[in-house]
C-alpha cells in the first residue's frame, strides 16, 4: 500500500479486513495452511483480488454507471481521474497472464507486490535460495513492465 498511486482511498486497514475474510471465509471457515507458501500464496492473492475488484468498482462509478450527465471544466475531470490507479488492473492483467505461462515466477510477484514480502522472504516462503528468487525477480520486472505497455511496474528494490 505504501507504493499506492495518489488518490488512491483504499485504507490499508481495509484492505486487511477484506483478504481476511476471503480468507477465513464464511462461519466456520478456519482453513488448514498446508505451509507458510500456501499461506502467503492464498493472503496475497486475496489482497490482489480485493484491489483489484476496489479499482474496477471505483472505476465503474466514475464512468457513470446510470448516473445523470452533468457539465464539468476539464480542469475538474483532470483532477477526477487518476491514471495511476489503472495501474493495478493493469498488474493484474500482466500477472494473470505471467501465471499461465510461469506460475512460480508469478507467485514472486504476488508475494512481493501485494503480500509486502521482501526478497529474503519470499525465497523463504517458496522455498528457493535467494539468488533464484533474485533471478526470477528481474524477469517479473522486466516481463511486467513490457506487459504493462513501459508503464512504471514496481520494481521493489
Amino acid at each position: 500500500m505504501r507504493n499506492a498511486p495518489p488518490g488512491n482511498t483504499l485504507q490499508p486497514t481495509a484492505l486487511v479486513h477484506e483478504a481476511y475474510l476471503k480468507l477465513v471465509g464464511g462461519p466456520g471457515g478456519e482453513k488448514e495452511w498446508e505451509n507458510r507458501a500456501h499461506f502467503f500464496g492464498t493472503a496475497a492473492e486475496a489482497m490482489r483480488q480485493t484491489m483489484v475488484e476496489y479499482t474496477r468498482r471505483k472505476y465503474a462509478r466514475k464512468r457513470g454507471s446510470g448516473r445523470v450527465k452533468i457539465d464539468v471544466e476539464p480542469d475538474e475531470i483532470a483532477q477526477s481521474i487518476s491514471p495511476p490507479s489503472l495501474d493495478i488492473i493493469a498488474l493484474n492483467d500482466a500477472l494473470e497472464k505471467l501465471e499461465r505461462d510461469a506460475p512460480e515466477k508469478a507467485a514472486i510477484a504476488k508475494l512481493r507486490y501485494f503480500a509486502g514480502l521482501t526478497r529474503e522472504e519470499a525465497a523463504e516462503v517458496l522455498g528457493m535460495s535467494l539468488r533464484t528468487c533474485d533471478r526470477h525477480w528481474q524477469y517479473v520486472v522486466a516481463r511486467l513492465h513490457r506487459e504493462m505497455g513501459g508503464q512504471n511496474s514496481e520494481s521493489g528494490g
